[in-house]
């Protein structure tokens, strides 16, 4: 009896080192395959609706807070511990992973306006409207039963509006009525600076110039520090009000402010008297901005009880995340992996998302991964379409907001019209297009 065998060349199917490439046996000219688009088309409709099936995106709530939450800062050397703070005054470090508090203390006697970590993650700093910044020692452990009591405490004779870290030095910037840069070992600032007269609500160190900060003003300003010169360098004054300001940590000559007027302004601090990106989305004013470690992505939280998801070049956002008990958002950052988005509202609790809605939180095998891998490329590549177009955007909104947005959208029709029939009914250049990424900005200031 004669039997036919499959012979193959054992060298053929080896691989010398890791990156050698495997001989293929598939042809890929596309005249054999007609039917690629199509079945391509399929698998990514179905992958971009099954995105939107698995998008869970709310993790947990951490309770405990008798107040409102109003700060929350995250450690760059440390993936567990992060730190949050309430309007009646009390701390609390928490562990991430197990979503438990590790201590708390009230350290202070009014609002806690602000915290920051040292780089180092062994110590942080609060700030609160008692006129009083205090230090404390950043412990995960929960074996010791003892009240933490503070490090050392720095006085003023104002309220305190905000606090920043320096990126890598020993050094602080806090804001009130003017901005002032503290030394760890010395009582008083070492610098301060005040250019107009009203209060500065938010204050932050460049992370790539060691010398450079930002701050935003209640009376709509937002201006630019440097501590070598001991002096104001340039400053630009808005239609509105900033609230906070965030530098992006890849990018580091561009930031992004919250506004009162519902955006996010994005700035090349070169070149401020324009807006790189106006990000719109927002049906209310837009209370607290945070960069993604990766610099891609920020995080804002708004005043519309929404937290909203924006790539740094696109002007509408990419997620929404709210629930029914969620009240006003005073506080967002993003976790030091850039996985999860940390929130703090009004409602006194404190609540965990993932950054990818439908992405899971188990450890994906490699033929998973690959998986994936493949359905991401495939809606990339037709993401252009109108039904995928259509799904991958589509979210679910409160009714509230769903109107206000609609509202918003006849209003601008209206303006538009407005304008247009003014043009029509107007000599040629005597009425000019307005742009929107400079519509915002009254003037700049040297």
């Amino acid at each position: 009896m004669k039997v036919k065998t499959i012979s193959r060349v054992e060298k053929d199917f080896t691989q010398e080192v890791q990156m050698d490439k495997l001989k293929v046996f598939r042809n890929y000219d596309p005249a054999l395959h007609p039917f690629e688009r199509p079945r391509e088309y399929t698998r990514a409709l179905n992958a971009v609706k099954l995105e939107r099936m698995f998008a869970k995106p709310f993790v947990g709530a951490l309770d405990g807070h008798s107040d409102g939450v109003s700060s929350i800062a995250t450690s760059r050397k440390s993936l567990v511990a992060f730190l949050s703070g309430a309007a009646d005054g009390e701390i609390r470090v928490w562990d991430l992973p197990r979503r438990k508090c590790v201590w708390s203390v009230y350290g202070h006697k009014g609002f806690v306006r602000g915290l920051a970590v040292a780089p180092g993650g062994q110590t942080f700093f609060s700030c609160s409207e008692d006129k009083t910044v205090k230090q404390w020692a950043l412990q995960i452990k929960d074996e010791d039963d003892d009240v933490p009591t503070a490090l050392s405490t720095f006085q003023s004779k104002e309220p305190f509006l905000g606090i920043d870290h320096h990126w890598s030095n020993n050094m602080f910037a806090t804001c009130s009525s003017k901005v002032q840069v503290w030394d760890h070992q010395r009582s008083e600032p070492t610098h301060e600076f005040a250019w107009g007269a009203d209060s500065i609500t938010a204050v932050k160190f460049n992370p790539a110039e060691a010398s450079l900060l930002a701050s935003t003003g209640s009376d709509r300003t937002i201006t630019l520090y440097d501590v070598r010169v001991a002096s104001s360098m340039r400053k630009i004054v808005m239609e509105m009000r900033s609230n906070a300001l965030a530098w992006n940590p890849m990018e580091p000559f561009n930031f992004t402010v919250a506004n009162e007027d519902h955006n996010l302004y994005t700035f090349d601090m070169r070149r401020m008297k324009r807006a790189l990106m106006v990000h719109k989305d927002h049906v209310s004013a837009v209370m607290d901005v945070s960069y993604s470690p990766t610099g891609k992505e920020f995080v804002s939280g708004s005043y519309d009880r929404t937290i909203r998801i924006f790539n740094i070049h696109s002007a509408k956002s990419r997620e929404v995340y709210h629930t029914k008990r969620m009240q006003r958002i005073f506080s967002v950052k993003f976790s030091a992996d850039a996985n999860f988005v940390l929130s703090g509202s009004d409602d006194t609790n404190i609540r965990i998302w993932k950054a990818e809605a439908s992405k899971s939180l188990a450890k994906a095998v490699p033929r998973e991964r690959r998986k994936l891998e493949y359905q991401e490329s495939l809606k990339e590549r037709y993401k252009h379409l109108r039904e995928i177009d259509r799904i991958s955007k589509f979210r679910h909104v409160p009714k509230a907001i769903k109107k206000a947005t609609e509202a918003k959208r006849e209003a601008h029709k209206r303006e538009k019209l407005k304008m247009d029939n003014r043009r029509a009914h107007a000599k040629p250049g005597a009425v000019p297009h307005a742009n929107t990424r400079e519509q915002a900005i009254v003037r700049e200031l040297e």
